[in-house]
């Protein structure tokens, strides 16, 4: 059931088309200030960046409601910006601050904000397959037509999980969309080293409606995605959508030295030739939706945003040690 990648969409609305733009250099302009802030050793832990891979959570997320549900990952800081998240409350998360979203006690791989749908990131690889076709059944049996939407890498093609969801979200027909992001790389090895056969045939294993497409062209992502969505929306089932993209850093801050497991001229080959933002940018000037100022004025906004951002997390609190037992479950 695998089809072609669908052409990008030639009536998208002027302003959502410009919003495309904003949300990806946000993103990218967040994510490069998470980078800063470990460099600096003001943020505990790790983080793993999105930079490169920008175009899917915006595309995906621009084609869902606010009262949709997603799962994230632990690259998962591009899915709660683009699902609505706010990058200071976001920042005092990494941050370990009180004002952060879970309090400071979630950190970057565990954000989570039911009010704008995002059911949380996950540490585990492949861990909130469960989680999104849960919600997925919730919205069905409860009469909703909302939508879940469980992002995840092409890592956790690996884990068993990933097959009891898709098949119990294909025989129960839940409106549940899996988005695969194939960035090539599970952690340090390539895919193709350690995934077997076609990735889109596994979706065609359970007679999954699924598609392929260009993860770098946000346009494409938003009209497959939308397509998809709006299916599930109406009970028509789940999808299987793999889109391909790439990583420009290391699985981590920390991992400095990529060039021991991939090549430098396939990095340049993607940073110089097929960045999302770039990609789009171009898009929209070539086709006389905003003008260089335009675009330089969505930066220069976003930039001030950012630091903004930035500096509320620093100077917040960090919670009271008293607190340490407060929202957890036993």
């Amino acid at each position: 059931m695998s089809t072609a990648a669908t052409k990008s969409p030639s009536k998208i609305p002027t302003d959502k088309l410009l919003r495309l733009y904003k949300q990806m250099v946000a993103i990218r302009l967040f994510e490069e200030r998470v980078n800063d802030l470990y460099t600096r050793a003001l943020m505990p832990g790790l983080a793993h960046l999105y930079i490169g891979e920008e175009a899917i959570a915006v595309g995906v997320c621009e084609a869902l409601r606010t009262d949709d549900y997603i799962t994230s990952t632990h690259r998962g800081h591009g899915h709660c910006l683009a699902k609505g998240a706010s990058p200071d409350l976001m920042f005092a998360e990494l941050l370990g601050k009180e004002a952060g979203y879970c309090k400071g006690k979630g950190g970057s791989m565990h954000i989570a904000d039911p009010a704008t749908g995002n059911l949380g990131a996950n540490a585990i690889v492949g861990g909130s397959a469960g989680i999104a076709t849960g919600a997925a059944y919730a919205s069905k049996y409860l009469k909703q037509d909302r939508v879940a939407v469980c992002f995840f890498g092409e890592g956790a093609l690996g884990q068993g999980l990933l097959y009891e969801e898709l098949n119990l979200a294909q025989l129960w027909k839940l409106p549940v969309i899996f988005v695969c992001e194939n960035n090539g790389y599970n952690e340090y090895t390539h895919f193709s080293e350690s995934t077997a056969g076609d990735v889109s045939a596994r979706a065609d294993a359970f007679g999954m409606a699924n598609e392929t497409a260009d993860g770098q062209n946000v346009r494409e992502v938003f009209a497959v995605a939308s397509k998809y969505i709006e299916r599930a929306r109406k009970g028509e089932g789940p999808a299987f959508l793999q889109f391909k993209t790439y990583r420009y850093h290391g699985h981590h801050v920390g991992d400095i030295a990529r060039a021991y497991y991939r090549p430098k001229a396939e990095e340049q080959e993607w940073v110089t030739q097929r960045d999302p933002i770039t990609l789009h940018g171009q898009w929209l000037m070539d086709n006389g939706v905003a003008d260089r100022a335009v675009l330089d004025k969505v930066q220069a906004d976003l930039i001030a945003e950012m630091d903004a951002a930035v500096e509320f997390a620093v100077n917040s609190p960090y919670p009271d040690p008293s607190k340490v037992d407060q929202d957890i479950y036993a």
